[in-house]
């Protein structure tokens, strides 16, 4: 009889969750460095744009940090 795998295959949640709040922790500290250093004056005349983006990776780096480890440690081997 031949081995059956899952319907997802075989995925290493512990490494999806890992990466994924490190994915998450880089783009929070990319956008807070990056809107620190602009607001010191350093980059004096900026597109108000930049500040929309910075701001935008530290939301979805701290939703990405939350849910990453939720959804791979802890849902998707439960589904299994």
């Amino acid at each position: 009889m031949a081995h059956v795998s899952g319907r997802y295959g075989d995925l290493d949640y512990p490494t999806l969750a890992k990466y994924g709040f490190l994915a998450g922790a880089a783009l929070f500290l990319g956008g807070a460095l990056g809107e620190a250093i602009l607001s010191t004056g350093v980059a004096a005349g900026h597109p108000g744009g930049i500040d929309t983006l910075l701001t935008g990776a530290e939301i979805i780096g701290v939703v990405l940090g939350l849910f990453a480890p939720l959804v791979f440690g802890i849902v998707m081997p439960l589904t299994e």
